[in-house]
């Protein structure tokens, strides 16, 4: 039941495919993409004066921690204050709901409901552990994990979509929404088993490295 779908974001390539992917698929969605960038509040003003979404859902960050603490200030000027632009906007033009993902609770006055999704590691998500494990093994080893202790909440793509979702529709007010993600599970232990699964012996034939 969605009238109309605007896609922003400041990747042209995932932008084309899924153009693509909209139009096999969904051949009688109205959607309009739009290249842009959270940084830049004249391009953000211009899709909200344009088209006064009614929900936006903000998903836009950079995620690999090692790599943003060497890179800080590109970190901030996504992670803060491109956030704080897309919310100032909702406010602006009056934006029913604001769904953000895995980021801190929003609270700030005007008609806006500001609403958080958390989650854990995203299997299949870009830059998840599952395809580097895949590409470690594929290459012989060794699959490297950061600590023998450590472990981690996964859930699937098709789970955090649903999770989004109902958050966008059961949040009554400034909430966050924290999926069940069942028992976490040891990093370790994952590779093992995707080593196994590949048809190798873990630590013979390929080894784990902390």
């Amino acid at each position: 039941g969605v009238k109309e779908l605007i896609l922003f974001d400041n990747g042209e390539t995932p932008m084309h495919n899924l153009r693509l992917e909209l139009e096999e698929r969904y051949p009688a969605l109205k959607f309009i993409p739009v290249i842009g960038d959270v940084r830049i509040p004249a391009r953000l003003d211009f899709v909200f004066r344009t088209y006064h979404p009614q929900v936006v859902f903000h998903a836009a960050a950079y995620k690999h921690v090692s790599l943003m603490e060497e890179n800080p200030c590109e970190a901030v000027l996504v992670n803060v204050a491109g956030t704080r632009n897309v919310a100032d906007k909702c406010i602006e033009y009056d934006v029913e709901k604001m769904v953000m993902m895995s980021i801190e609770q929003g609270r700030t006055p005007g008609k806006t409901r500001f609403v958080t999704t958390r989650f854990g590691n995203v299997l299949g998500s870009n830059g998840s552990v599952i395809p580097r494990f895949r590409d470690q093994i594929s290459k012989g080893g060794p699959v490297t994990v950061t600590h023998p202790d450590i472990t981690r909440f996964f859930m699937t793509i098709p789970e955090a979509c649903r999770l989004v979702m109902e958050a966008a529709t059961m949040s009554t007010g400034n909430q966050i929404f924290v999926f069940d993600m069942g028992e976490s599970v040891k990093i370790a232990h994952l590779a093992r088993r995707m080593i196994s699964l590949a048809g190798f012996e873990p630590e013979k034939d390929i080894r784990i490295e902390y």
